[in-house]
């Protein structure tokens, strides 16, 4: 993977939406924990795509692209919180909501992709 690859500038544009959201959650709603986390495993997505294109091996690879799936999942679950107590409604969290759904079935495939090669 490399930093021109989808699933990377997806992860990247992502971030930029979840520190959007997370300057509209604390300036606007004022709500200070749920969206650190949010803010914390929504850009780790990107961060985690960007150490695995300086991965030392295969497995070194996949365990970075499986951290990035993981932190999408968790990031998925701040989202529903945020929407289930009213932080965010549901226009803007399915916009959201569904972008994580994109890039975590990009990262489940490239993981049974190089799982496969191993």
């Amino acid at each position: 993977m490399s930093k021109n690859s989808i699933a990377y500038d997806k992860a990247y544009q992502f971030a930029i939406r979840i520190v959007n959201a997370y300057k509209y959650l604390t300036e606007t709603k004022k709500e200070f924990v749920l969206s650190k986390q949010l803010l914390c495993s929504g850009t780790s997505i990107g961060a985690n795509l960007a150490e695995a294109n300086s991965a030392i091996s295969s497995s070194d690879f996949s365990a970075k692209v499986s951290i990035a799936y993981k932190e999408c999942q968790e990031t998925k679950y701040w989202l529903s919180i945020l929407k289930d107590t009213g932080y965010i409604d549901e226009k803007a969290f399915n916009s959201i909501y569904q972008d994580a759904e994109e890039i975590a079935k990009i990262l489940f495939a490239i993981l049974k992709s190089t799982n496969r090669t191993n």
